[in-house]
Formats: structure tokens, sequence, C-alpha cells
């Protein structure tokens, strides 16, 4: 794909997340998702629907803004014969989030390459990956670990 294309496809793709019902119910908002789907940045306003008892972020509501983000810039970026799955992840609340909340995702070259080498026998490779939830003063509200699933497809396993 050419670079307009691709840069349509991740303008596309943000509008089509800032309309689905949970983000907006949470007032969770992709702010960007870069062309080369190599960086993507979220926020989260804290409003009525997303307070929790204490009248801060609710934490299902951090975790949920974080949740796909990884997993789609990777599936962008190894294409169609990867499987690329959420496994695992936790959350560690370090904070309060008290009024609008930030995470950047960004991956790399590197990344890419270790990705393709643990794969390329057909193997499943799980990296870790890490995200930081802070607001607006730069305050560390919340770290995130997740653990991705990643292998061939079974039609790409038996050709390698």
């Amino acid at each position: 794909m050419d670079s307009t294309t691709l840069a349509r496809k991740a303008r596309l793709l943000r509008w089509l997340m800032n309309c689905y019902p949970p983000y907006l119910g949470a007032g969770i908002r992709v702010r960007e998702i870069s062309a080369d789907f190599r960086r993507a940045r979220v926020s989260m306003v804290l409003s009525w629907y997303n307070r929790n008892y204490v009248r801060t972020q609710f934490g299902g509501s951090l975790y949920s803004m974080t949740d796909p983000f990884f997993m789609v810039l990777l599936m962008e970026n190894l294409g169609r014969h990867y499987i690329v799955w959420d496994k695992a992840a936790h959350i560690d609340f370090v904070a309060p989030g008290k009024g609008t909340v930030y995470a950047d995702f960004s991956i790399d070259q590197a990344l890419l390459d270790d990705i393709r080498r643990h794969t390329a026998d057909g193997d499943k490779y799980l990296p870790h990956l890490h995200v930081e939830v802070r607001d607006a003063e730069g305050t560390l509200v919340a770290r995130v670990d997740k653990t991705l699933y990643i292998r061939l497809k079974p039609h790409r396993r038996q050709a390698a």
C-alpha cells in the first residue's frame, strides 16, 4: 500500500474506533494513529459516566483505553499472514486519575524484526509490551503490561 492509502486507512480506523459504543460511553478518544501504524495516542476524560465511587477514573475504563492498540498496530505492520491476539494483561494502578488521562503506544522496527525472527519457523511468540497511562501533568496513573500471542497462520507455517 502506498503512504496515501495507509494514511486514509489510519484515519478511517481512528474514526471508527471513536464511534465504537464502549469507547463513546467511557469517554475514550483515539487522538492519533500514525499513517505507518507505528504509533497511537488515546485519551479519556473524567466525567460522570466513567467515574468510580471515589470520583476518580474507573479502573475498567483505564484498562479499556489500552486494550486493543498493540494488537492493532502489530496486525497492520506484520500483515495478513500472522495471527495476532491479546493473550494476557496486567494493570498496576499507581495514582488516581483525576482528570483527562493519556496513553501513547509505539512499536519499532526492532520489535517487528524480533517477532519475525521468533516466528519464522512457525513457532508462537509471546512478546511482552508495556504502556503507561498518564494525566495531563505527566503523573503516572497506571502501568499496563500486555502479552500478545503471535504466530504465522497455518498455511504460512507449512511454507516455513
